[in-house]
């Protein structure tokens, strides 16, 4: 596990176990000067120490940017307006003022999904490979905004022509396999079933606070059930392949790269490859021994997060079924290319 996710994966739990204690340890009311003092401690935790714990955990150490600290002011505000004594917890209230803006937000996404999916399967009629490798190629000598607009664009289509076969039926032909957890069918089975029950239990949660809610959210969750399809599609069969001049690796859904023949320097095999994972611009992908590493000139993007988590990599280890034959048809793109 690398760095980066080993910090953000510290500050889940950190903050799942700030709000449970802090929600069974917050005072009904403040009547003696120990009340006062508790909620003091639990106002430092959820407004001081939470947020410095997001700032170094997921914007500094993730070379995130600065702006999405006030996604824990808002979760924190919103505990604070749900938990606190009622003579405090009414300075929270413009939380529920949003209550109509979040309705309306819900209802403006569920009709963009609707839109969404009717662009997508337009798009993907034709498509002969991933629509994020074209957004790749467009601008990953440009503008870092304009790729994560790009790639978030081209997200609908990718799951609508990776969850469908008939969509993928002219994808480029894999030259190996890397070996996924989430290309196994017990995987996919378990996120079928979670996906349901999550849709499911978000109805019954948010139905008595608003039908309509209740309605937009648990059909929101249900729709991830195409992504959830179109990862494991995507895992088992298209995990390797070449398209155009490019390698393309896909780590799942969650993250890929598109690394051109040209920033190749050296591909090799390896049966026990001792692997250092906090080292810096270096990634592992695959569960099991690595067996292929991947050396590379430059500093390539892995587009990690489905996109929207960017990081540098110039060396990439891979556990794939096939690395002789893999390597080999690595070796004979890049003369081709060369030539």
């Amino acid at each position: 596990m690398r760095a980066t996710v080993k910090y953000r994966l510290v500050f889940l739990v950190s903050m799942l176990c700030s709000f449970f204690l802090g929600v069974q340890l917050t005072p009904e009311s403040l009547t003696s000067h120990a009340d006062k003092l508790t909620l003091g401690i639990i106002s430092a935790l959820y407004f001081v120490l939470l947020p410095l714990c997001y700032w170094y955990c997921i914007i500094k150490m993730g070379a995130q940017k600065l702006w999405k600290i006030i996604v824990i002011f808002s979760l924190s505000s919103l505990v604070a307006r749900l938990s606190f004594p009622a003579e405090i917890a009414h300075y929270f209230e413009f939380v529920a003022w949003l209550r109509y803006p979040i309705i309306a937000v819900l209802l403006v996404i569920q009709l963009y999904l609707i839109v969404s999916v009717a662009r997508g399967l337009i798009k993907v009629r034709k498509l002969k490979g991933d629509p994020r490798v074209g957004a790749v190629e467009t601008y990953r000598d440009g503008d870092d905004k304009s790729l994560t607009i790009a790639l978030i664009m081209a997200s609908e289509a990718t799951n609508w022509f990776y969850s469908i076969p008939w969509f993928s039926r002219h994808h480029p032909p894999v030259i190996a396999n890397i070996n996924l957890v989430s290309a196994t069918r017990w995987h996919v089975w378990l996120m079928l079933i979670g996906c349901v029950g999550a849709s499911s239990l978000s109805y019954v949660l948010l139905a008595s606070w608003s039908e309509w809610v209740a309605i937009i959210v648990s059909s929101i969750i249900a729709y991830t059930l195409m992504s959830i399809v179109a990862n494991h599609r995507l895992s088992r069969y298209y995990s390797l392949y070449f398209m155009r001049d490019n390698l393309v690796i896909n780590n799942s859904l969650w993250g890929f790269m598109v690394v051109s023949m040209a920033d190749i320097a050296s591909v090799t095999h390896q049966e026990s490859i001792e692997l250092n994972k906090d080292q810096a611009e270096t990634i592992m992908i695959g569960r099991g021994q690595c067996n292929v590493i991947i050396t590379l000139k430059r500093a390539v993007i892995y587009h990690g997060g489905m996109g929207q988590l960017p990081e540098p990599m110039k060396t990439v280890y891979l556990s794939v079924d096939s690395p002789q034959r893999f390597i080999q048809a690595l070796n004979n793109s890049r003369v081709t290319v060369a030539e």
